[in-house]
C-alpha cells in the first residue's frame, strides 16, 4: 500500500528546520521516559529511534540528522538513557536510519510499507555490522533482533501511520 506525501528537504538557513528538530526530539525525548517504565522497555521498543525515522522521512536529512543526534545525547545526559558506554553504538544506528530514511523519502517521494520496511531493516543490518567491532561480543551487537522486535513493528507499523497522518502538512 502507498501514498504519496508531502515531504521537505529543509535547509540550515530555515526556522523550521530547528522548529521541526526540536519537535521530533521532543518526542524521542518522552517516548523513552514512557518505555523505560516497562522493565526491558528501551532494548524491546527501541524508542530512541522512533521520531528520527519520522524526522528523516517527512522533513528530510537535516531534520532527521539533528533528532538522530541530539536525542540519545540529550536523554544520555539528562536520563542516564542510554548509557555512555552503548551510547556510540545507538548514535551510529540513529545516523545510518536518518540517512536511509530520508534517501527513501526523496528517492520515491511516497510512502510504503516496504519502503519503510527497508528503512529499519537497513539501519539494524548495518549498524549491528559496525556495532559488533565496537563492542566486540555478537550477541550484544544483535541485542536489537533478539528483543527489539517488537520496536522494529512499532516503528515500521506506528511509523507509517504517523507517516501518513501527516501526509497533507
Amino acid at each position: 500500500m502507498e501514498t504519496t506525501t508531502r515531504l521537505y528537504a529543509l535547509s540550515f538557513h530555515d526556522v523550521k528546520t530547528y522548529l521541526f528538530a526540536a519537535l521530533f526530539i521532543a518526542g524521542n525525548m518522552a517516548l523513552p521516559q514512557l518505555c523505560h517504565q516497562i522493565p526491558a522497555g528501551g532494548p524491546t521498543w527501541l524508542p530512541i529511534y522512533f521520531f528520527t525515522l519520522i524526522a528523516a522521512y517527512k522533513c528530510g536529512l537535516k531534520v532527521g540528522l539533528f533528532t538522530a543526534l541530539l536525542s540519545p545525547t540529550l536523554n544520555s545526559l539528562l536520563f542516564g538513557m542510554p548509557a555512555l558506554p552503548v551510547l556510540p553504538a545507538i548514535l551510529i544506528k540513529s545516523t545510518l536510519l536518518a540517512c536511509a530514511a530520508s534517501f527513501v523519502a526523496r528517492r520515491t517521494g511516497k510512502i510504503t510499507f516496504i519502503g519503510i520496511l527497508g528503512v529499519i531493516l537497513t539501519y539494524q543490518v548495518v549498524g549491528t555490522a559496525i556495532e559488533w567491532p565496537l563492542c566486540g561480543d555478537f550477541m550484544t551487537a544483535v541485542q536489537d533482533f533478539r528483543l527489539g522486535i517488537p520496536g522494529m513493528l512499532l516503528q515500521w507499523i506506528g511509523g507509517y501511520t504517523i507517516l501518513k497522518a501527516l501526509q497533507r502538512i
